[in-house]
């Protein structure tokens, strides 16, 4: 059942080059069954959980009102039960609904919604940062755009005017957005990766304003 889901899902997000593909998928469920052993989870439904999060992405297919995944569902015969339970589990993950109010609420939807949100942390959340912006025709870094950090959810979804105002205005606030014990820890560690990474960026570019920024940014949300 999980390999029939796996190759649909592949059908569906291979050509994507934004950061959202398969290499992303994959991440994903790896890290989110790590994280089901650690937190009690049922690592079947975390899998197809994780698996389906992004076939209805907004960014890549518009509002879809998660057709993609109801019928890659029942295209693999995924009984009633386990549909629904994945369904209301994907209608809760990601920023934007976040932003809105959206919590997951089980274990395994917590389970997932932090692994994806640690994927955009880390060394792979920078190159997903950078293959994004360079495919929607966006600098990744503009000495001259400060970021928004009163971000509404249409402002969000309008999207950052650069890479690195993406950082700020949703990535360096993912780690206080987990669920789990283990998502926490991840996140933190990922964290420091991506802080490292802007600082010798802001160095090299000799953007002294910019290192000003991200050193009370840093003193003001943690």
């Amino acid at each position: 059942m999980i390999d029939k889901v796996y190759k649909e899902v592949e059908k569906l997000l291979a050509s994507d080059n934004s950061g959202h593909g398969m290499e992303h998928i994959n991440r994903v469920v790896k890290l989110a069954c790590i994280f089901a052993d650690n937190e009690s989870a049922n690592k079947d439904i975390v899998t197809l959980i994780a698996l389906l999060h992004d076939v209805d992405d907004y960014k890549l297919f518009g509002e879809t009102n998660l057709a993609n995944a109801k019928e890659i569902m029942i295209k693999c015969n995924i009984d009633d039960n386990t549909k629904e339970i994945i369904l209301k589990a994907i209608s809760t993950i990601g920023y934007s609904k976040r932003l809105s109010g959206i919590t997951p609420e089980s274990i395994e939807a917590k389970v997932v919604s932090d692994a994806d949100m640690c994927d955009a942390l880390g060394a792979s959340g920078i190159l997903r940062t950078y293959a994004y912006s360079k495919e929607h025709n966006r600098p990744f870094f503009d000495k001259d755009t400060f970021p928004n950090l009163n971000l509404t959810v249409d402002d969000y979804k309008k999207g950052s005017a650069s890479g690195v105002n993406h950082i700020f205005e949703k990535i360096l606030r993912l780690p206080k957005m987990m669920l789990t014990k283990s998502g926490r820890k991840e996140a933190i560690k990922r964290q420091k990766i991506v802080v490292d990474f802007l600082f010798n960026l802001f160095e090299e570019e000799d953007a002294l304003k910019w290192r000003t920024f991200l050193i009370n940014y840093i003193r003001d949300n943690n």
